[in-house]
């Protein structure tokens, strides 16, 4: 009971002070970008694909607005793309939808009800969900995790658990917004998101043993683990590596990006407020 009249008076101070505070609704579209084992650079423009988005925001003041956003997009990367002839050689590719949620504060640089435009950054946190998959000699799609291709799961290796298909992540980036009008507003963003998790392509460690993975999981595990056999340049395909041989780096997590364009609609009552959302001020009666 003595926490009452604090709860009360955070309820009266939220509802005198939340007309100050306007909801938008909007869309995000763009690209989405990966970087990992199987990419050669941090962006790897050759494996861009496709992005969309949908958020709610609120204008905490000025300067502060948080984002509830659901994003989806298409990450993909392959060795065969690579400069690196011992990559080339591994031979490995994989694709994977990317599902997020997240919680964003955007922060603005400048007062865009005076402006009418402003630069911000953002940084928040986000859960995001993937499933690393890749393509057989036959265009058929290849389910990779529960092949435990780098020994995940199997008895004989337990020190890899299966890896989880739902990470953590930290959207982070910049943008740059606009009013279009009272209403509606633009913006482009370059959003990057760190994650913990490095199996978004499905590889990270070594590799193991070929007889162990045949047993276990049979040969379509031992053949999607190590591709380079499939490579016939010169006539002379690889041979799978011996157990322990590195087929990752496990010290460097996998990343992902989301940029793009924003739309967004200022809705709610406007009791009070002038262009922008800005607050009429009453000037003094004359007599």
């Amino acid at each position: 009971m003595k926490k009452f009249p604090v709860l009360l008076l955070v309820l009266v101070l939220i509802s005198h002070y939340g007309i100050a505070q306007s909801w938008h609704a909007g869309i995000f579209l763009g690209a989405s970008n990966y970087s990992g084992d199987l990419a050669e650079k941090r962006i790897d423009f050759k494996y861009t694909g496709f992005s969309a988005g949908l958020m709610i925001k609120r204008d905490i003041n000025p300067h502060l607005t948080l984002r509830l956003g659901l994003y989806y997009g298409r990450v993909s990367g392959a060795d065969s793309t690579n400069s690196a002839k011992d990559l080339q050689a591994r031979n490995l590719s994989f694709r994977s939808p990317i599902w997020e949620g997240s919680l964003i504060a955007e922060g603005n640089l400048l007062d865009i009800e005076e402006t009418g435009f402003t630069p911000y950054v953002f940084a928040g946190v986000g859960l995001f969900s993937f499933y690393p998959t890749t393509r057989d000699a036959a265009g058929n799609t290849i389910k990779l995790r529960r092949l435990s291709t780098e020994g995940e799961g199997l008895p004989q290796y337990p020190d890899r658990s299966m890896y989880n298909l739902v990470a953590v992540s930290i959207p982070f980036g910049i943008g740059f917004k606009w009013m279009v009008s009272e209403r509606i507003m633009m913006g482009v963003e370059v959003g990057l998101r760190k994650t913990f998790t490095d199996y978004i392509d499905d590889v990270s460690k070594t590799y193991v043993d070929q007889n162990t993975l045949l047993y276990e999981r049979g040969a379509t595990a031992a053949q999607f683990a190590y591709r380079g056999d499939e490579v016939t340049k010169n006539n002379t395909p690889g041979t799978y590596p011996p157990d322990g041989t590195v087929r990752g780096n496990p010290k460097q997590k996998d990343w992902y990006s989301f940029s793009g364009l924003t739309v967004t609609y200022r809705f709610g009552s406007k009791n009070g407020y002038g262009h922008w959302g800005k607050q009429k001020v009453s000037s003094c009666p004359k007599f």
